[in-house]
């Protein structure tokens, strides 16, 4: 019985093993108008064949470990995933001030954000294991707000999901005008998202007659999907790893959909 428990034992970690090792990581730079973009690019490299790619939009931190870890968590799945910058040179905030300092700059320059986000849809468009006909974006918090912005302006991509992202806009959807699927995962305790904004996206998306989907995590906060959350002393903000997967999840089950294999 024992030899039989550790035979089951090494071959479950060399599973495990083989199955990290075949998901393959690429530290790459860019650029637009001069500012040098900081990329990360996953794929497995058990995957023959070219497969459709998904932009990470960080979050207020900017290109940091949470990004890049769902870049891989993307590639494990079969896609190719690629964290961008937004913010340029790779910044990082540590701290909420300067988180808040570095949105305020990027969010006063919309056309500049849109050209950054294009600079790395090309990006990952030119990378060889990548369908560039297939490309979806995913977005946390700011990068929600992204990646729903682009959305509303009617950039081509097959699906955007936003995790625990802002929902309100200046600039609403026109009727007709957005061609991606949208999906977006919220938190039931977000106090930084209210249910009145939940519920104008929700009327926005419907007047605009997108196909959308609103996933509420119960007793979920902001941030619901970063391990390091509680680090930062604020109250609102709150890792939950139940909403994390199940969220992931519905990721998945709708990238399946939208990308059949």
């Amino acid at each position: 019985m024992r030899a039989v428990l550790l035979t089951t034992l090494i071959l479950s970690t060399l599973s495990a093993v083989r199955l990290e090792a075949a998901v393959k990581t690429q530290e790459v730079t860019y650029e637009h108008g001069g500012t040098k973009l900081q990329g990360f690019v996953a794929w497995d490299d058990a995957v023959t064949g070219k497969r459709p790619g998904v932009l990470v939009v960080h979050e207020w931190w900017g290109h940091n470990d949470h990004a890049r870890n769902q870049a891989k968590r993307l590639a494990e799945a079969g896609y190719v995933g690629f964290a961008l910058d937004m913010y340029g040179d790779g910044k990082v905030a540590a701290h909420p001030p300067d988180a808040q300092k570095f949105v305020a700059e990027a969010l006063s320059q919309p056309e500049v954000m849109k050209a950054r986000f294009l600079a790395a849809r090309a990006m990952l468009a030119s990378n060889p294991h990548v369908d560039a006909e297939k490309t979806a974006a995913i977005g946390y918090c700011f990068g929600g707000a992204v990646v729903l912005g682009m959305a509303r302006e009617g950039m081509d991509l097959d699906l955007v999901a936003s995790f625990h992202g802002s929902l309100g806009t200046a600039k609403k959807a026109a009727p007709g005008s957005i061609q991606s699927r949208v999906l977006v995962l919220h938190g039931g305790a977000d106090s930084m998202v209210t249910p009145a904004q939940v519920d104008a996206f929700r009327q926005e998306m419907t007047d605009a007659g997108a196909k959308f989907e609103i996933m509420v995590l119960e007793n979920a906060k902001h941030s619901f999907t970063n391990p390091d959350a509680d680090a930062h002393g604020m109250p609102a903000l709150g890792y939950d790893a139940e909403a994390d997967r199940a969220s992931w999840q519905r990721l998945v089950e709708v990238l399946g959909e939208v990308f059949p294999r």
